[in-house]
C-alpha cells in the first residue's frame, strides 16, 4: 500500500523507523519461512508477523487459527507449541505495540526535555521565559507523540485493527481492556506534557483543562485510527495533520 508520511515536523525528537514497523524475520512469505529451519523463538515472531498481515486483509475481523495455519502451510498443533491460545498470540502482539510505542514516548520525553531548557536556564532568562520554554516544549511534545501514534498505525496497518479493537470482538476481554489502559496511559503521558501550557495561561482549573485536552488528542487518535482500519487503510491518518493539530495545540 502506498502511503504518506505524517508531515508534522519531528525536529530533535526524529524516530528510528526500524521502531515503528513489526520486525520481520525475513522477507518471504510467511509459508517460505515455515519450510525454514528457524531460531529458537524465530517461529514465535513468524507467526505473530503472519497473523499481523492476516489482519490487513478485507473482512479480517475474526481470524480462525485454521486459516493462520494454512497461511504459514503447518498444522494447528505446530501454532500451539509456541502459544497456548489465540488469545496468547494476539497478546503477542499487544505486547510489541506498548513496546515499541513506549520506547518512542520515552524518546520523545527525553529528546524534548534538555537542550532548549537547558540554553535558557544557562542564559539566566528568569522563571518567566523558562515557564514559556517549557509550555512549548509540552506542546510540541504532545504533537510528537501524536504524530507517533499515527505513523506506528501507518506502518503496521494489521496492529491498527487491534488498536481499535475490531480485531478483539471475538477474543477474551482482557485483551480489549489491555489496549484501554494502553491509551489511557498515553493520555497521562499528555496531560504530563501539557500542563505547563495551562499553568501558564492562568487557568483557574489547571488540572481539568490539561485532562480536557489529552482527552481530545487522544478522542482524535482513536478516530483517525477507526477510519484508517474501516476504510480498508485507503484514509491515511496523517491527513491533514498539521492542520488539525494546530486547532488542537
Amino acid at each position: 500500500m502506498n502511503s504518506t508520511h505524517c508531515s508534522v515536523p519531528m525536529s530533535n525528537a526524529e524516530l528510528t523507523p526500524s521502531l515503528l514497523s513489526f520486525p520481520s524475520t525475513d522477507n518471504r512469505e510467511p509459508a517460505a519461512l515455515a519450510r525454514k529451519r528457524l531460531k529458537p523463538g524465530e517461529r514465535r515472531e513468524q507467526i505473530l508477523q503472519a497473523l499481523a498481515q492476516m489482519l490487513e486483509q478485507p473482512g479480517s475481523e475474526r481470524i480462525t487459527t485454521a486459516a493462520l495455519a494454512a497461511r504459514l502451510e503447518v498444522s494447528e498443533a505446530a501454532l500451539y507449541r509456541h502459544f497456548a491460545s489465540k488469545a496468547q498470540m494476539f497478546e503477542g502482539l499487544i505486547e510489541f505495540i506498548e513496546q515499541t510505542v513506549f520506547s518512542l514516548v520515552n524518546q520523545i520525553a527525553e529528546r524534548q526535555s534538555s537542550p532548549m531548557t537547558e540554553g535558557v536556564v544557562a542564559a539566566g532568562a528568569g522563571p518567566l521565559l523558562d515557564a514559556v520554554t517549557s509550555a512549548q516544549l509540552g506542546v510540541r511534545q504532545a504533537a510528537q507523540v501524536v504524530t507517533m501514534l499515527l505513523q506506528f498505525a501507518e506502518k503496521n496497518p494489521g496492529m491498527t485493527r487491534v488498536m481499535v479493537g475490531d480485531a478483539l470482538v471475538f477474543e477474551n476481554e482482557r485483551l480489549q481492556q489491555r489496549m484501554n489502559q494502553f491509551f489511557d496511559k498515553i493520555e497521562s503521558s499528555l496531560k504530563q506534557s501539557l500542563r505547563a501550557g495551562a499553568e501558564l495561561r492562568g487557568s483557574a482549573t489547571p488540572s481539568l483543562d490539561t485532562q480536557v485536552r489529552a482527552s481530545v488528542l487522544i478522542a482524535f487518535v482513536v478516530g483517525r485510527l477507526q477510519r484508517f482500519a474501516r476504510s480498508n487503510f485507503k484514509r491515511l491518518p496523517c491527513e491533514h495533520l498539521e492542520a488539525a493539530l494546530a486547532l488542537m495545540l
